[in-house]
């Protein structure tokens, strides 16, 4: 959800510590992410908008980019561009990474990429139509887009402190998945498949319990704040640097609700939802 990290997002850098929805975010991210890519083989990914829910941003390709796969980013905020930048030459990684206003056009050649994808960053976009457009125009395998479950009982919360002045930045609009799917059809597009994504045991607050309860309570509840230490903090980097082997096992120990918990159930309580199209 990114209504929480619009002015956040800093924060995640000097120490990473994400917290467990965000890395068990992750893990189902990877593991969606990965099962295309081990089918489809393919050459390079891209990621526009990068920018689009708690945590570190722009590492959501780490595992493809691990696999062998190229991968591509861009984001309308040239300092997050260059911590982003930091993040992946701490991991020894490439990357090509490219600062994008509006995203009203995206500077590839015609099909010139295997496969695209966004995960809860379409609200950024300054023009729907002209960016799936642009979208299809570039993609020749498949497009992968995640947003908020708008049916969701923690969007619904979330939404509390939203105003459209408070927040310019945010088109709810363009997380409406009927929207994307009318105009991903009328670019020449199919709907694959749609489902939901992250729906771990506990609800989507979208921010630390902390800031949780202090927005949820107000000034009647004082709640403290503690220096984070970094040898308990909880991030996927360490992961992917592999100096924490056993991080996917941690997080995917919840998995197991996800995949049983039923559909009717998954309408109010996953945090997020995806469809994927081919050309």
């Amino acid at each position: 959800m990114a209504i929480p990290i619009i002015n956040g997002w800093r924060s995640y850098y000097p120490v990473a510590n994400e917290g467990l929805g965000s890395s068990y975010e992750r893990m189902v991210l990877n593991k969606l992410l990965l099962e295309l890519y081990k089918t489809n083989k393919y050459h390079n990914a891209l990621e526009s908008p990068c920018f689009g829910f708690t945590g570190i941003s722009g590492i959501n390709l780490v595992a493809l980019a691990q696999a062998g796969c190229t991968v591509y980013l861009e984001d309308h905020e040239p300092e997050r561009i260059e911590l982003i930048k930091a993040s992946w030459q701490k991991l020894n990684l490439e990357l090509q990474i490219r600062c994008n206003p509006g995203y009203r056009k995206l500077d590839y050649p015609d099909q010139a990429l295997d496969f695209a994808f966004n995960f809860s960053a379409m609200w950024f976009v300054e023009d729907l139509a002209d960016f799936i457009s642009e979208l299809c125009r570039v993609v020749r395998e498949h497009i992968l887009i995640c947003v908020p479950n708008r049916s969701g009982l923690g969007y619904k919360g979330q939404l509390k402190g939203y105003s459209a002045s408070k927040y310019p930045q945010l088109r709810l609009a363009h997380i409406d998945p009927q929207s994307i799917i009318w105009y991903m059809q009328k670019y020449g597009w199919r709907l694959l498949k749609q489902d939901y994504i992250d729906c771990p045991p506990w609800p989507d607050i979208g921010m630390p319990k902390e800031e949780y309860l202090r927005s949820f309570c107000g000034k009647k509840v004082l709640v403290e704040s503690k220096p984070i230490d970094p040898d308990k903090a909880l991030s996927i980097m360490p992961y992917y640097l592999g100096q924490d082997p056993y991080f996917a096992t941690r997080m995917m120990r919840f998995h197991t609700f996800e995949q049983f918990a039923p559909n009717c159930f998954k309408h109010f309580w996953a945090h997020h939802r995806y469809m994927l199209f081919a050309k």
